[in-house]
């Protein structure tokens, strides 16, 4: 259910403190989402692309996670200069495409993909329960870990429950089409795996509490931060500073 093929590999940045990575990886995504320079934008850019390829991410999967986000991103080129009112850019009949549009979306391609990239390379080397493990030991609300842990435990567990459902519901002729009939059905499909998975979560929770559990998950892994921890936080703080300054100065930069 949970497919996580970067945090298989070996690499530099999988060898880091995940509590660290976590924080610089917020740290970066606040700050570059603030940008309002496309240039300072760009240049967030460079620490991304230089941390993503210490990471050794498998190229494929990587391909298909950027064109997927970059997709989304395509449709704003294809609607915000259109439809924002500034500067005629190009004429195409009887649309006009404005420079403000075209720099808003620039400024937003850049900056989205520098946040993609860094959570690729920083937040996804690391396994779901890791990643709930250090949320808790950087002092994220107890709550939301269990949320977190409890939901990568047992999604697999739902779609199984809506995969048998279905696979009965085919078994006695049900055949999707577009109809009354196959929406009664499907809701009725949806019902039921609510209703399982209540009975489900109430016997586990249950089978927890007689096993001791409190309301927080105990984990053997203790983080431990080392030299190479502080040397990465030290240069990835330094440059996201940089960029920051570089949007709020831009007259300091190097021609």
């Amino acid at each position: 259910m949970f497919d996580e093929p970067f945090a298989r590999g070996r690499s530099l940045v999988h060898d880091l403190d995940p509590r660290m990575r976590l924080a610089m990886a917020a740290l970066f995504s606040v700050c570059v989402a603030l940008l309002k320079d496309p240039l300072a934008a760009g240049a967030a850019l460079i620490p991304a692309v230089t941390v993503l390829s210490l990471s050794a991410p498998p190229l494929h999967v990587l391909c298909k996670r950027v064109a997927l986000v970059n997709v989304f991103i395509l449709f704003l080129w294809l609607t915000v200069p259109l439809t924002m009112p500034g500067t005629p850019l190009a004429t195409l009949g009887p649309l006009t495409a404005s420079r403000e549009g075209a720099e808003l979306v620039l400024l937003a391609t850049l900056k989205s993909n520098a946040i993609l990239l860094t959570f690729l390379a920083l937040v996804t080397t690391m396994d779901s329960p890791t990643m709930g493990h250090a949320l808790d030991r950087l002092g994220v609300p107890s709550k939301l870990v269990f949320l977190f842990l409890f939901t990568y435990r047992y999604l697999h567990v739902i779609a199984d429950e809506w995969q048998r459902l279905v696979t009965a519901a085919r078994l006695r002729g049900f055949t999707p089409r577009t109809g009354m009939h196959t929406y009664r059905t499907i809701g009725n499909l949806l019902a039921m795996v609510l209703v399982n998975s209540f009975d489900r979560s109430s016997r586990v929770y249950q089978a927890m509490v007689l096993r001791g559990f409190q309301g927080r998950f105990v984990s053997v892994v203790r983080f431990k931060a080392q030299p190479k921890d502080a040397i990465f936080a030290f240069l990835w703080m330094a440059a996201t500073a940089g960029i920051v300054l570089m949007d709020f100065f831009p007259e300091i930069r190097l021609v």
